[in-house]
């Protein structure tokens, strides 16, 4: 079993900063992928950035250029920062990893987070 907690969230005024942290744990052997989700009430989950131990980057168009992501796959730890922020980022944020894992499937397996709240106030 693996788990994912996430550190940061909260409220913040527009144009501010948050930076979410999170930290895989478990049955880890190794990381495929690492990153953070958002879920707006009525809305669907969607990606907002990703990163690869190889050092490959993916963000949605509405945070490119205000956020940044980082991975530790040592640390099985993923950061993202964001600032900038706009009353649209307003929403849950959940920490997502694909792992494999020790003595598991021969096939990854995904996690999630349970979520952070990220409220920005305009």
């Amino acid at each position: 079993q693996v788990q994912l907690v996430e550190f940061g969230g909260g409220l913040v005024q527009a144009g501010g900063s948050l930076r979410l942290s999170c930290v895989a744990s478990g049955r880890i052997f190794s990381l495929n992928v690492m990153g953070w989700y958002r879920q707006a009430p009525g809305k669907q989950r969607e990606l907002v950035a990703s990163s690869t131990p190889g050092g490959g980057t993916q963000y949605a168009d509405s945070v490119k250029g205000r956020s940044a992501i980082s991975l530790d796959s040592t640390l099985n730890t993923v950061s993202l920062q964001m600032n900038s922020l706009k009353p649209e980022d307003t929403a849950v944020y959940y920490c997502n990893a694909e792992v494999q894992e020790l003595l598991g499937p021969f096939h990854a397996t995904e996690y999630w987070g349970n979520g952070t709240q990220i409220t920005v106030s305009s």
